[in-house]
């Protein structure tokens, strides 16, 4: 059985206090009542992180946090931080809050949501929100963007060694921790989330050395490449990826194959993303050189419905949405390796 993580919980245990309290309707409210629950650890400011576009110092904790990542409201509720503005990626979640991360949330007032229309940040509705700090880690951020957002407030953008939209969820937390004063919560966090896969690949040695993929039909079909984050949560569980991934969705994160190169995803498991678990599966199928596949004769396939919450958290791929996928995936991939082309993958609903 799987030992949750409770991200509240682990929040109080870390620092003896509880989420920020207050009206758990939204408002409408332009100006949200957000802040820190808890006071930054001793020592914590100022504080000077160094990013793609220089360093950004921050003299003090900021009560007032803008998300303009596409998933950093997660680590910043992790710590005990209610973000006065977040960014919407997924449009699935009132307040762009997952039901991973309500309980980090606490009765606290839901954010303002800035809607991201292609354009990169608002830097208006921004403003109008007053914030101490603009956390851009999960970002694509332009220097004239950040520039931009600097004369606003202070921003924390990813490091240079990571690409867009690729900072894993371990450097997302440490970073968050260190902007909002709490480095020591943050370790800690993360150090109980690498514990839970640590706990599930004790628990499952068949998945060491197994080879998994991830991918979508999109654009035909669409197989993402070992920079992106959700194949990571393979990696994490003792799978592999194909030697030769990276080679063919050309370096980025993700491409969609050639159909001469269907046979990448004939793998120990395969998970794919889709629109419906329901019909998803039957019009994969109806490609008869995927179908031909032993991926599909022997019952290896995972599917993941990209709009239902645990979609959704695994697109998400934060410390507080992982031990929510790893309690839906673990069973899932357990049974496609299990050797018994008889046993069936379930496809949890949410």
């Amino acid at each position: 059985m799987l030992r949750r993580l409770r991200p509240a919980a682990v929040a109080a245990l870390l620092v003896g206090t509880a989420a920020a309290c207050g009206s758990s309707e939204d408002s409408g409210s332009e100006d949200p009542a957000g802040g820190p629950a808890v006071e930054a650890e001793e020592g914590a400011f100022p504080v000077t992180i160094d990013h793609r576009f220089g360093s950004t110092t921050i003299e003090e904790q900021p009560a007032r946090v803008v998300t303009v990542g596409l998933t950093d409201q997660d680590a910043v509720l992790a710590l005990g931080t209610v973000p006065v503005g977040v960014t919407d990626w997924l449009g699935l979640h009132e307040g762009a809050i997952g039901p991973w991360a309500e309980e980090a949330l606490g009765e606290a007032e839901l954010p303002t949501v800035l809607e991201d229309p292609g354009t990169g940040p608002q830097v208006e509705e921004i403003t109008r929100l007053d914030p101490d700090v603009i956390i851009a880690l999960y970002a694509g951020l332009t220097e004239e963007q950040y520039d931009s957002l600097t004369r606003i407030a202070p921003v924390v953008a990813a490091p240079e060694e990571f690409e867009d939209w690729g900072i894993p969820w371990q450097d997302q937390t440490l970073l968050t921790g260190q902007a909002l004063g709490r480095p020591q919560a943050a370790r800690g966090l993360v150090e109980e989330v690498e514990n839970v896969f640590e706990e599930q690949r004790a628990a499952h040695p068949e998945f060491e050395g197994e080879t998994g993929i991830v991918a979508t039909p999109y654009e035909g079909l669409f197989v993402y490449g070992s920079r992106d984050l959700r194949p990571r949560v393979l990696t994490d569980l003792g799978f592999t990826l194909p030697e030769d991934l990276d080679d063919a969705v050309g370096g980025e994160f993700g491409a969609a194959i050639s159909r001469e190169r269907t046979d990448l995803l004939d793998q120990s498991a395969a998970v794919w993303i889709v629109a419906d678990t329901a019909t998803g599966p039957d019009e994969l199928h109806a490609d008869e050189l995927y179908a031909d596949l032993d991926v599909v004769a022997e019952g290896r396939e995972v599917f993941i419905g990209e709009t239902t919450d645990y979609g959704a958290a695994f697109s998400m791929a934060t410390v507080l949405s992982m031990p929510y996928i790893v309690e839906r995936i673990v069973p899932q991939l357990a049974a496609a390796v299990d050797g018994d082309p008889a046993t069936a993958v379930e496809h949890p609903a949410g």
